[in-house]
């Protein structure tokens, strides 16, 4: 296979075809990047397609009534992920996140997680499977996901206050929809949500205290992510990031925090408690404190692209893979090759860059 690039007008689907070695690396085991960094999580987005218009992903200035989406043909089935997903964990991948777009609009979700959780690694150890949502459908849909197999979920939320978060999903969306999907999903075994929280300055930032001070004693995890360049069309500019340093200021100063151990090797959130007692809280630093050096993610959107990295700007065509004439032991070998020369590192050089990439979207790659 050569590793051109396909012609394809709209550039979200640029995508190289993998290169499959002519004396493949070895088809399974634990792989490693150029840097030494290994392959621990898969990131799998569903569905390009969301029922909220946050202004930092999906603004309605581009993501309009006339905006095209995805054919379902083009989407992978549940064979097709659950297919690739094992030949990742062959290679060390333990923990799978489903993403979007919003992943509980895919019809029938279910059925692809109780597949996913019936996967094991090599030492027969079940997988985290995990899901990222808006929770808009989350009340009606809790259940099934917990007797599917889903272990965790996490939350999108970004203020407790109505009218700062109806102008930032733009859609109307009320609070208290979220708020009711969180308790169903404590209702039926979920247990330690967390709860996603991107920070813009002017925008929600004074939001910080009131969201602590909900969520404190509630068992669940707030983690306050700084405002990303992911995409190209969410006018991000450095001044409306609000620094993981100064929320942990602001908050410590209002109830005693302290720092917290990571759970493993490249954890994305810095992890901090209240001294009290009460929880604990987490910080996303891309911007200010990049984590390449432990990246430990691989991404595949909804249409079978490979991507190593969140601001990536094409990423490695595994649809053709999968539906193409390969069986699972060359497959297994492009997972390989492409991680193995995996070199990513956007978030150390960002300040280097002097001509703006034109990288992939969040809505279609997944947080």
């Amino acid at each position: 296979m050569s590793d051109r690039i396909i012609p394809i007008a709209d550039l979200r689907y640029q995508a190289r075809l993998p290169l499959i070695p002519s004396a493949p690396v070895t088809p399974v085991g634990l792989l490693a990047d150029v840097r030494g960094r290994r392959l621990h999580d898969l990131r799998i987005s569903v569905t390009d397609r969301c029922n909220f218009r946050c202004t930092y992903c999906m603004p309605k200035s581009v993501f309009d009534k006339d905006y095209a989406f995805l054919p379902q043909s083009s989407l992978l089935s549940f064979e097709e992920i659950t297919r690739l997903t094992r030949l990742f964990v062959q290679h060390g991948v333990q923990k799978l996140r489903l993403t979007g777009g919003e992943p509980l609009l895919r019809k029938r979700l279910e059925a692809l997680i109780e597949q996913l959780a019936g996967l094991r690694t090599p030492d027969g150890t079940p997988l985290d499977v995990t899901l990222t949502t808006n929770a808009s459908l989350l009340r009606k849909k809790a259940a099934a996901l917990k007797a599917a197999g889903l272990k965790r979920v996490t939350v999108s939320l970004d203020a407790m206050d109505d009218a700062v978060f109806k102008r930032m999903n733009d859609v109307d969306f009320p609070v208290s929809e979220v708020l009711a999907g969180i308790d169903e999903a404590t209702r039926v075994g979920f247990r330690q949500i967390k709860i996603n929280m991107v920070i813009k300055r002017g925008v929600n930032d004074e939001q910080i205290l009131p969201m602590a001070r909900h969520f404190r004693g509630s068992g669940h995890i707030v983690r306050f992510i700084e405002f990303m360049d992911v995409g190209a069309s969410n006018g991000w500019r450095m001044n409306d990031v609000v620094p993981s340093s100064e929320v942990v200021g602001l908050l410590d100063e209002a109830f005693g925090v302290e720092p917290v151990g990571p759970n493993y090797v490249g954890e994305v959130a810095e992890r901090w408690r209240y001294r009290d007692g009460t929880g604990e809280f987490g910080v996303i630093s891309s911007v200010t404190q990049p984590f390449c050096s432990d990246c430990s993610r691989a991404r595949l959107s909804t249409e079978g692209r490979l991507y190593t990295c969140l601001f990536a700007t094409a990423g490695h065509d595994f649809r053709s893979l999968l539906r193409g004439d390969y069986d699972d032991e060359r497959i297994s070998a492009a997972i390989a090759a492409v991680w193995s020369g995996r070199s990513d590192r956007y978030s150390e050089i960002r300040a280097s860059e002097t001509v703006p990439l034109r990288k992939i979207e969040m809505s279609y790659i997944g947080g």
